[in-house]
């Protein structure tokens, strides 16, 4: 493909971390990313909101290098928005204590985001075909990590989904049948009491 976009934004800036946090920023870099370029207008048909507010959203996130003006559109044309990268990268860890917060509040607010996205599909997965019902994945392992064990297993299973990546781009790698999936990857060290010799090891 001809200039494939790259595969992530990296934010460290305290006022970008905070400017992605908002729902319908993130809701927006998503749609171009899977959409490709769209207009405000398009973008708000997609998304519920109002043409205005996606306009306004759309600028913000220009303005920290998540979406750029796409081919240049004609006198009265409304201008297309593409997305930059597939996805956006943060801060696990910073030194720097205003990085730390930002970087935390965008955490939270994505997995909130992610929360919600779940909750909706789960109201609808009755409508899925059974074999997709039965071939999602709801579940959680307990296991004892060493922090670089740790690292090194979130390598190995980004190594896997790499070798599906591809498809995002290209529709025509995509097998018959082939539905969008959201894989979420969440691993912690547990704060929970008595996390730190106990264990069922079963999920909860």
């Amino acid at each position: 493909m001809e200039n494939p976009m790259p595969s992530s934004i990296q934010l460290t800036d305290p006022r970008a971390l905070r400017a992605y946090a908002h729902p319908t920023r993130m809701a927006l870099a998503g749609l171009l990313r899977r959409e490709g370029a769209l207009t405000a207008t398009r973008a708000a048909q997609l998304t519920g909101e109002s043409v205005a507010s996606c306009s306004y959203h759309l600028r913000i996130l220009a303005k920290y290098g998540l979406v750029e003006e796409d081919t240049p559109a004609g006198p009265g044309r409304e201008k297309p928005w593409r997305a930059t990268a597939r996805s956006t990268g943060w801060p696990g860890y910073s030194a720097d204590p205003a990085v730390a917060s930002a970087a935390e509040e965008l955490t939270v607010a994505v997995a909130e985001n992610y929360f919600h996205r779940m909750a909706r599909a789960q109201d609808a997965r009755r409508e899925l075909p059974r074999e997709w019902q039965e071939a999602e994945v709801f579940t959680d392992t307990t296991l004892y990590l060493t922090a670089e064990e740790l690292s090194a297993l979130g390598k190995r299973i980004a190594g896997v989904l790499a070798e599906f990546s591809d498809r995002g781009d290209d529709p025509e790698l995509r097998p018959e049948g082939a539905r969008r999936v959201q894989w979420l990857q969440v691993a912690f060290a547990d704060a929970e009491p008595g996390t730190e010799t106990a264990g069922s090891g079963d999920g909860s």
